[in-house]
């Protein structure tokens, strides 16, 4: 091992010993230990991890998921692979074949919920498309909604005929809209980014990001189709976000960037409102787009498409000016998530330009890690998170449980 792959595996296990104990549940939100986002559920992952791959006993990863699954876990409709039923049931898909025999049943009681879950969400999906009504994040985001579910089921159970129907909602999710809603494209949502509504965003916005935007939906179809999973019009569902990607793509002499979201007014003037990229990032920004593209090009062979989105990554992730507005460590829109995303895009490029990033972005990533025993402990901008990219700069190897696939960038 190397300096630095050996400090990172300090690093990780410093983190996983300080996180011993998980708190109780709060009484006002019992339901909190169940979020993969920042709570119990998502810490746990990083027990998993640790003791797969760094020798930590697996009592303190036991102890994080009977944590998790201690109280009443949700199926209700607001519940989605980041929080509620579909969470527990990726947290309990991550422990290793010799532990089944502590997991396996409550697997097996929690994925039928799912499944139920899974049909009644997407029956209102079709419901709603045949109203023609807009959709909401809620319905098809990776947090909430049916992308996340999907992406649980693609790990679990592929050929489930419930993935198979979310594949073809998403396929007609990217049809657009009926006439009389002005060409708006399929996923373009009732809501403004916050979910509420603003003078700026009148009649809505369609997401391009990869939490809540049109990202997520790629992600999967690529993903599945890459495992030969395949639904009538899956490829040109492909196609049609991709375009629509390039329609929105601004090129600089730093690289190409995309917008986060897009207003009526946006569409109107075919030029978006934002006049310069954002932070590089996971859930916005090119990072977790140019992922997504290169699986997509992967996935249907076009050398072409994967190489636009494989060099695009590369410039945002060499230019010190981009890599100047990331302000934190966490998954979602830090270092984490960069080095995460730039270790599963190597291993699969074309382009060795990326492999050759890494180091220098795995100094960063450790760098930058100040972790503090007040820090919070949760997965998306937490310690947890940080620790897992940190695993995987430790071990140069992917995560021992996939624990990446919730961002569906594995």
């Amino acid at each position: 091992m190397t300096a630095v792959t050996t400090s990172a595996a300090e690093t990780v296990l410093h983190v996983a010993r300080h996180l011993t104990e998980p708190a109780p549940p709060h009484p006002a939100e019992p339901w909190a230990v169940q979020s993969l986002a920042d709570g119990v559920a998502g810490t746990a992952l990083l027990h998993i991890e640790a003791a797969r791959s760094h020798a930590q006993p697996w009592s303190t990863a036991h102890r994080w998921i009977s944590a998790a699954v201690s109280g009443q876990v949700s199926a209700a409709d607001t519940t989605g692979l980041f929080l509620g039923v579909p969470a527990i049931g990726f947290l309990l898909s991550t422990p290793p074949p010799e532990f089944d025999h502590l997991y396996g049943q409550a697997r097996h009681t929690v994925h039928q919920h799912i499944l139920t879950l899974a049909h009644r969400r997407i029956d209102a999906a079709r419901a709603r498309i045949h109203r023609g009504d807009l959709p909401t994040f809620a319905e098809y985001d990776l947090f909430y909604g049916l992308t996340g579910i999907g992406a649980y089921l693609l790990r679990t159970s592929p050929e489930d005929v419930a993935l198979d129907r979310i594949l073809r909602y998403l396929v007609a999710l990217t049809r657009p809209l009926a006439p009389g809603a002005g060409g708006l494209p399929g996923w373009w949502v009732a809501h403004d980014p916050r979910r509420g509504h603003s003078p700026r965003f009148p009649g809505g916005h369609a997401n391009l990001g990869a939490a809540h935007g049109i990202t997520g939906p790629l992600l999967l179809l690529a993903q599945a189709l890459r495992h030969g999973i395949e639904v009538n019009g899956h490829r040109d569902a492909i196609r049609t976000i991709c375009e629509h990607l390039d329609t929105w793509r601004r090129d600089t002499e730093t690289g190409p960037w995309w917008p986060e979201h897009l207003s009526r007014r946006d569409l109107e003037q075919r030029h978006p409102h934002r006049p310069h990229a954002a932070r590089p990032s996971w859930c916005y920004g090119t990072p977790g787009i140019a992922r997504a593209g290169q699986l997509a090009g992967i996935a249907l062979r076009d050398t072409d498409l994967q190489a636009l989105y494989e060099d695009a990554l590369y410039l945002a992730l060499s230019d010190p000016a981009q890599l100047a507005k990331i302000t934190d460590t966490g998954l979602c829109h830090g270092w984490a998530g960069i080095y995460q995303i730039a270790a599963r895009a190597a291993a699969d490029a074309s382009d060795p330009r990326l492999r050759g990033l890494l180091p220098t972005l795995g100094d960063a990533l450790l760098g930058h890690t100040r972790y503090e025993p007040t820090a919070a402990p949760g997965l998306l901008n937490g310690a947890a998170g940080t620790a897992l990219a940190l695993s995987t700069l430790a071990t140069q190897q992917p995560p021992s449980t996939g624990w990446d696939a919730c961002l569906l960038i594995n």
